[in-house]
């Protein structure tokens, strides 16, 4: 089992707070985050920006291990979250996940591939977190 932790503090309510978060592993250390980050695009960061670096993460690594058990022995992956915040009733509510997947992978067709992505989009961890529509586009060079 593995555990990690992250930490986030809010002086002041609502629009007026502003707020800092940080990770263990210091990545993050008191980076700023409030409204203005989430809904104004101000210098910082926000909840769905860090849920999509770690599902893009996340996918990533769980597809490399799974070429990797396929025999595949290089490659390159390269993968980008989108991660889509709407409006649900008096709330927000995280909708979707998009994965769009650039790979390079000798020797390896198409069709495996896709199959393989799909395994991989379904079993990683993030994945299985998230209450909301995930897919992925993926490009085999």
């Amino acid at each position: 089992m593995t555990t990690r932790t992250a930490s986030a503090r809010y002086e002041g309510l609502g629009k007026d707070g502003k707020g800092s978060v940080s990770t263990q592993s210091g990545v993050l250390a008191d980076n700023p985050y409030g409204f203005n980050t989430r809904f104004e695009n101000e210098p910082g960061t926000n909840p769905e920006e860090l849920i999509a670096a770690a599902h893009a993460s996340c996918f990533t690594m769980a597809l490399s291990f799974a070429l990797a058990k396929a025999g595949k022995t290089a490659g390159t992956l390269a993968t980008t979250a989108a991660v889509t915040l709407e409006k649900d009733g008096d709330g927000f509510k995280i909708t979707k996940s998009e994965l769009d997947l650039t790979a390079t992978v000798d020797g390896m067709s198409a069709e495996e591939f896709a199959t393989i992505a799909e395994e991989a989009k379904k079993g990683c961890p993030v994945s299985k977190l998230l209450n909301a529509e995930i897919t992925l586009t993926h490009h085999l060079n």
